[in-house]
């Protein structure tokens, strides 16, 4: 089968080693403005569909993409089919928010951190591309409230379990819990992603230009749970991550 429902249980992880990367710049994991500041953003992605920004950011990504990085899907079937889905994928590059959705014929809504939705400008250009920001460091409710509208209108929503950028090009040993919250609540199926070869874009400036590969797997769906725990927030996150673990490590051992 390729859906199935996931039991309460644990599952063990894996621990993945990738070579040393060029440094990234500082993050800023705390977000000093008022709510109030996106609260456009969020009411222009819950209502309106994402704009023909969405489809120039595929292109002008999708030309490098295919063309110095080569990109190729694994298992992009699961992808393709219609009703509302979370794609959940590793998260080692800002090139990632384009890889993650782009094999899929969706307009993709990506969850993105605050500060990149730096001035009014950029608020507008990326809600109205579909991009919905969650400020870092605080119980940002209305990014939930805007992914689970999406996914009741049956859209597909992009949201990495381990929340930033891994620094160190590695998987995060832990997820955040909002993914698993997420699933829970709305019983939407979630399909794991893993992207090899991202961490090594940031080596540009030495003409490094590796091949990505992504891989998509077999769709998880929770039982759904009004309420849930934190408990079992995090047990979901963990059973979400440690699938793009496996995944992850399957396309690492093909590669090497």
């Amino acid at each position: 089968m390729d859906s199935f429902t996931v039991p309460y249980n644990a599952i063990a992880e894996e621990v993945i080693m990738v070579e040393k990367l060029a440094p990234m710049r500082e993050q800023v994991y705390i977000d000093p403005r008022p709510p109030e500041t996106f609260t456009k953003a969020h009411q222009r992605v819950r209502t309106q569909k994402p704009s023909l920004i969405h489809e120039l950011a595929r292109v002008v990504t999708g030309l490098p993409g295919f063309l110095l990085y080569r990109m190729g899907p694994i298992g992009a079937r699961y992808v393709w089919r219609p009703g509302p889905m979370i794609i959940a994928p590793n998260h080692f590059s800002n090139f990632d928010h384009f890889i993650g959705g782009w094999f899929t014929w969706h307009r993709v809504h990506f969850m993105a951190k605050s500060q990149m939705l730096a001035n009014r400008f950029l608020i507008w250009f990326f809600s109205s591309g579909g991009t919905f920001p969650v400020q870092r460091g605080q119980r940002d409710e209305a990014s939930m409230v805007t992914a689970r509208t999406l996914l009741e209108r049956g859209r597909v929503v992009v949201m990495y379990c381990e929340g930033g950028r891994s620094r160190s090009g590695k998987l995060a040993d832990a997820p955040k819990r909002g993914i698993g919250r997420l699933a829970l609540e709305t019983g939407t199926r979630v399909v794991p992603c893993a992207i090899y070869g991202s961490e090594r874009i940031r080596n540009w400036k030495k003409l490094q230009f590796p091949k990505i590969t992504i891989e998509y797997g077999a769709p998880l769906r929770f039982e759904v749970i009004d309420s849930p725990t934190r408990e079992q927030e995090e047990w979901a996150a963990k059973v979400i991550h440690d699938r793009i673990r496996r995944i992850y490590a399957g396309l690492e051992a093909r590669k090497s």
